[in-house]
């Protein structure tokens, strides 16, 4: 019968899909198999580079002065190696004045054209200005940093000794500041230290390309100056950057002593417009570079092409994983109870195969689901609590329990909302910021 025919269509199309889909999660499983490596460290330098922290700030009066402030007080390196550069965009309040009253180097930058009231018009400029310094007044590195982050001590050290053994590309481990403020926090605190703790060790390890964006990135400016700055146009502009530095021959590196701590969003809204950023600019990036991806895999056979290929493919899996495969199963199961319960006219199979077909769909999607919720969602989340409660913000392990608890459900509306922006037009939103405490737990 025709409607036996469609359903064996369907049947192999969705096949297809749900191995197109396996293959980024099996890389994540792989992340946590392989978590038990040795993390790298880098041989501590006499050598000290100059480094130039550069903040892009909007309307950040609340924050910024404490985060200058801690930044020039809190290292454990010369005093005289290191400056703080705000860049004070478009403005309405005193956030430069007060960057300045704490010891920063203020960069005012007023541009009235609204598709630029985004984080990466801030950092050309800061970048800009920081690659035309000569002399004494020449930096060796940059690193990115919000108005609202905070630093290990040991960053600015731990950075330089990377520098030192030729790294010009790297990232920190991303920690949280408000990792215990609520449910929200501490999800979105536990999904970074995942990405810290196993996606970037793991690459670290494997000799693949770390994903270097977000708060704490590091660049040279040797590499700068020979790229031309920060090239970006997208609104996803620190993974962009990463992917151009990767075309370009550079291997990100992940330095995994340097921790930066960040304000978690603490809220659903915060939570939704953050995920939703990010998942409107993967997914244009990635309509982008798909192919260039690939052509980069086959020309050099870094396999690091083909990872960052199939994470960034998540963005656009999230449209199958929550459009197709909802719709394909209630078709799935309407139809074989039809077949098998219903009287159906069959012509291919009998009413028993369908019937059974119900029962073993169900048993494998449902063992599929629990196995992925127990390794995602609690393996890796009592891990976490277990070794890195200090980089989620906690003092005690105890207070990440009913994270650990409800992670599963977290990741769902993490998947949720990182759908939403894949079908989504590309967007900056204001988030509302935690102010952080003066000092970090030492």
């Amino acid at each position: 019968m025709w409607h036996e025919i469609l359903f064996r269509v369907l049947s192999i199309v969705n096949y297809v899909v749900l191995i197109i889909v396996a293959i980024p999660v099996l890389l994540q499983v792989l992340y946590i198999v392989l978590g038990f490596l040795p993390k790298k460290t880098y041989p501590k330098s006499e050598k000290k580079g100059r480094i130039a922290y550069l903040i892009p700030a909007h309307n950040e009066a609340d924050v910024i002065y404490g985060t200058v402030k801690d930044l020039l007080e809190g290292q454990d390196y010369p005093r005289e190696k290191f400056d703080v550069f705000v860049v004070a965009h478009n403005c309405t309040d005193d956030t430069a004045e007060l960057a300045e009253k704490a010891g920063a180097k203020v960069l005012v930058l007023n541009d009235p054209d609204p598709a630029h009231r985004m984080a990466l018009y801030p950092l050309k400029h800061g970048i800009a200005h920081i690659l035309a310094q000569e002399g004494e007044g020449a930096y060796d590195l940059v690193v990115h940093l919000d108005a609202d982050n905070r630093i290990d001590p040991a960053f600015s050290a731990r950075m330089n000794d990377a520098y030192q053994t030729g790294v010009d590309f790297a990232r920190p481990y991303e920690g949280a500041l408000n990792g215990t403020q609520n449910f929200y926090s501490k999800a979105s605190a536990m999904i970074y230290a995942f990405d810290s703790r196993y996606g970037s060790r793991v690459r670290e390890r494997l000799h693949l390309s770390a994903h270097v964006n977000g708060s704490g990135a590091m660049m040279s400016v040797r590499m700068l100056q020979k790229t031309g700055g920060y090239d970006c146009e997208l609104v996803c502009d620190d993974a962009e950057f990463n992917m151009k530095r990767m075309f370009d021959g550079y291997k990100g590196h992940f330095v995994e002593d340097a921790v930066v701590y960040e304000d978690m969003p603490s809220s659903y809204r915060d939570t939704y417009n953050r995920n939703k950023r990010m998942g409107s600019g993967a997914s244009g990036l990635f309509k982008k570079n798909a192919g260039k991806l690939w052509k980069y895999f086959f020309r050099t056979g870094d396999f690091s092409f083909l990872e960052v290929y199939f994470l960034f493919s998540l963005s656009l899996l999230n449209v199958l994983i929550g459009v197709w495969l909802p719709l394909y199963y209630i078709y799935h199961f309407l139809y074989c109870g039809f077949a098998g319960w219903g009287g159906m006219a069959l012509s291919l199979q009998t009413a028993a195969y369908y019937q059974s077909m119900v029962w073993n769909t169900l048993f494998s999607a449902l063992g599929i689901a629990v196995g992925l919720f127990i390794l995602f969602g609690y393996v890796q989340g009592i891990f976490l609590a277990v070794s890195d409660y200090k980089k989620l913000g906690a003092s005690r392990r105890r207070e990440l329990v009913g994270t650990v608890l409800g992670f599963p459900a977290f990741l769902v509306l993490y998947g949720v909302t990182l759908l939403v922006g894949a079908c989504s037009k590309p967007s900056w939103g204001k988030v509302t910021r935690n102010v952080p405490p003066k000092t970090l737990q030492k």
